[in-house]
């Protein structure tokens, strides 16, 4: 068994922390992911090889998980106007999270 000294926090996009996929995007540029290591991102945002993660880490004791509750409309469109998205785009990466019917 491996010792973890590791303490903090990993959080990845899709999870309750970080709901937007599309995050992934932003790291792959920034770090040259497919040239560095040969991850590729499908158009969903998965991760090719399937054994490939990702995640955010914050390697502090004091780090604690969090969700991100659910959005009104409001804050999704600021959330994709930031973003220099389409509100349909974002809502549709964000709808899990939406607490309005975007119909």
């Amino acid at each position: 068994m491996i010792e973890e000294q590791y303490r903090g926090i990993r959080p990845a996009a899709g999870y309750p922390a970080c709901p937007d996929h599309t995050e992934k995007w932003t790291l792959w540029k920034l770090l040259d992911a497919e040239k560095s290591a040969g991850i590729q991102l499908t158009e969903s945002c998965a991760m090719w090889p399937a054994s490939s993660v990702s995640g955010l880490y914050f390697a502090s004791p004091q780090s604690k998980y969090f969700g991100v509750g659910k959005l009104d409309r409001d804050q999704v469109q600021d959330y994709a106007r930031r973003k220099g998205m389409e509100l349909r785009t974002a809502e549709r990466w964000l709808g899990p999270n939406l607490n309005y019917d975007p119909a």
